[in-house]
């Protein structure tokens, strides 16, 4: 006997004493359909609209809209880059962890080095945090990537500086740190990072405090395929 079989015929359902929607399907339709009804969409650029959408289904914040702030060719970029192959370079492993792989046009890499040995060392001779080291790491693997941040702003800070000493820019960046200290201040930085150094590449943010792994990999998941 299967022992998918044999479970299902050992367990049954408890009884059912809430009135609640448990179909799968039915739940991700009506899911999406109240984000849309809810949701003020019509600031973001036209092709972002799913991507914000995805955002607030990653967070339960309908008001998530009103903070972001989207290049007008960060889909594009974003979407070729990864169609190419390019890969996914993430500061924190929860954001790696969050990709869907099935959506992946390219079964594209998804990297974090938070754990490789030389990060620690690397911190230390740096003065600063073990996010923000391990980007240096991936320096030569910058140009062309799609670059994740959510959790670090120093991570953030990090890659805009290592932009601004000549490093290879990617091809778009989602940074949306999540934090009291510095969170916002770095997303500002990146918002900014045009009009203040001329270096414009496409990007994706959140004002404010609010950000995080979750947030960050249903861009990130959005941006791998359109299809919601």
């Amino acid at each position: 006997m299967p022992v998918s079989q044999s479970v299902s015929q050992s367990l049954t359902r408890p009884p059912r004493r809430y009135d609640y929607l448990d179909d799968g399907a039915a739940i991700y339709v009506d899911s999406f359909a109240t984000i849309r009804a809810e949701s003020r969409l019509d600031h973001l650029p036209p092709d972002a609209e799913k991507v914000a959408v995805r955002m607030v289904h990653g967070t339960g914040q309908t008001d998530l809209t009103e903070d972001l702030v989207i290049h007008p060719r960060l889909v594009a970029a974003a979407r070729g880059a990864l169609e190419s192959g390019a890969p996914i370079l993430a500061d924190a492993n929860m954001v790696a962890s969050g990709v869907t792989r099935a959506r992946l046009p390219r079964g594209n890499d998804v990297v974090c080095l938070l754990r490789d040995e030389r990060v620690p060392a690397l911190a230390r001779d740096f003065g600063t945090t073990r996010s923000a080291a391990a980007f240096s790491l991936l320096a030569d693997r910058l140009e062309g990537s799609v670059v994740a941040i959510g959790n670090a702003p120093t991570a953030l800070f990090h890659l805009l500086e290592m932009l601004l000493d000549g490093a290879p820019w990617p091809a778009a960046i989602i940074g949306c740190p999540v934090g009291f200290i510095g969170a916002a201040e770095s997303k500002d930085a990146l918002a900014y990072f045009h009009d203040d150094h001329g270096i414009d590449v496409p990007f994706l943010t959140v004002r404010g405090r609010r950000g995080g792994s979750a947030m960050t990999a249903s861009a990130l998941n959005a941006l791998a395929r359109e299809q919601e």
